[in-house]
């Protein structure tokens, strides 16, 4: 099933599937050195934003506290809806009123987690999602937004917890991958304007995008992200599996058939 990662225009890819069943995740397929440390880029969001939703859970911090730029909350920066740029901490829209994908706002994000806790980031995100999920090659060691490294071996069970969380409240987990600020149309960075770009609490969520990094096959329900690194992650609940890849050549035009094919690929083999 992962036999085309062979064919990649890439020095090295590692990858895995997930099926949920009964019993929990199960890996159904593996490819490449599962332990390698790779550059996340932008899938480090993931893991930022779940950190900061156990802080919520915890009442650390809450959803709708201020919390960014002037009239944006916690919620607006997990959504990329708080109208920071990118890399600008400067705001260009009010909040809530267009989706601008921002690694700064996922910086202010990490600061608030600290200065509610008292904890430096890196180590809350350590002691609330990495150490509970055996995640010991997986470090933040830039940018909250973008500045994470990890193995497959780390981000596979990452991708189980996302399937079956055990971290998180249902609830919870419900509420970040659902959509937030409905209609908000944005750039999806490298697939160009969507309206509308629907995000959830840090989850891109793939509705009817178009094009898109996932296969043409996943259901509007999926979850995930994808990162400059040559990498991503997506959850598909309709199909009860999860992907993640990880590589070490930036992304660009070689990966948007592959990453498409491979998705389908796995759809069409496993999805019930």
């Amino acid at each position: 099933m992962l036999a085309p990662l062979g064919d990649w225009p890439v020095p090295a890819v590692s990858a895995a599937v997930l099926r949920r069943s009964d019993d929990g995740a199960a890996v159904v397929a593996r490819h490449g050195d599962a332990d390698r440390v790779q550059e996340l880029a932008s899938v480090t969001k993931l893991l930022v934003a779940y950190a900061a939703l156990v802080a919520v859970e915890e009442e650390a911090i809450a959803l709708d506290e201020p919390a960014g730029p002037p009239g944006s909350t916690v919620r607006h920066l997990l959504a990329h809806a708080s109208g920071v740029g990118f890399d600008d901490r400067t705001p260009s829209a009010e909040p809530g009123t267009k989706r601008i994908y921002s690694s700064a706002g996922f910086e202010l994000l990490a600061e608030h987690v600290t200065e509610r806790t008292g904890i430096d980031f890196p180590e809350y995100l350590t002691d609330a999602v990495l150490a509970p999920l055996g995640m010991t090659a997986t470090e933040l060691v830039g940018s909250a937004g973008h500045g994470a490294r990890s193995s497959a071996a780390d981000m596979t069970a990452f991708a189980a917890e996302l399937l079956v969380p055990t971290l998180l409240a249902p609830e919870t987990v419900r509420e970040a991958t659902g959509v937030q600020f409905p209609g908000l149309a944005g750039i999806l960075p490298g697939y160009g304007s969507q309206r509308p770009n629907d995000w959830g609490l840090g989850f891109e969520i793939r509705d009817g995008k178009s094009p898109h990094w996932t296969g043409t096959g996943n259901s509007p329900r999926t979850v995930g992200h994808f990162g400059q690194a040559g990498t991503f992650c997506w959850v598909d609940p309709g199909a009860d599996l999860a992907v993640v890849v990880l590589a070490d050549r930036a992304f660009g035009d070689w990966a948007k058939p592959v990453w498409t094919e491979l998705s389908d690929r796995v759809l069409r083999r496993l999805a019930a």
